[in-house]
């Protein structure tokens, strides 16, 4: 059974984060309304609670929101995988998790319409 509550969005956004001291920009590969997950060479221990500041391509201001480290893939991980952290959204404001989600139900609708590589153009 897959634990994912949500279906992800694969995509690439700047994501600011923060776990104490350490502070770092990074891309998240792939997101939804529960979760993203940031490709890091710097990855955290599972547990590890963050703050976030992601930045949207169509919002001059950035969406601001908490998390924490549910799972860990280190550098020099399984062949193909990617290093960094799966991280999941929690105590975030209200008005903030419906900013992303939106933007996230956007870009999979507009995702959708778009004909496949090679198929008919309107």
């Amino acid at each position: 059974m897959n634990p994912r509550r949500a279906d992800r969005l694969q995509l690439e956004l700047l994501v600011g984060w923060r776990a104490g001291e350490v502070h770092h920009t990074d891309p998240a590969t792939n997101i939804s309304r529960g979760g993203l997950f940031l490709n890091t060479a710097q990855p955290q221990g599972v547990g590890t609670v963050l703050r976030l500041v992601v930045s949207l391509p169509d919002s001059a201001q950035p969406i601001e929101l908490a998390g924490k480290v549910v799972r860990v893939v280190p550098v020099g991980g399984p062949p193909g995988s990617s290093p960094g952290m799966a991280v999941e959204f929690t105590g975030t404001d209200v008005a903030q998790q419906e900013r992303l989600e939106h933007f996230v139900q956007r870009l999979r609708a507009a995702l959708e319409d778009e004909p496949a590589e090679g198929g008919p153009r309107p």
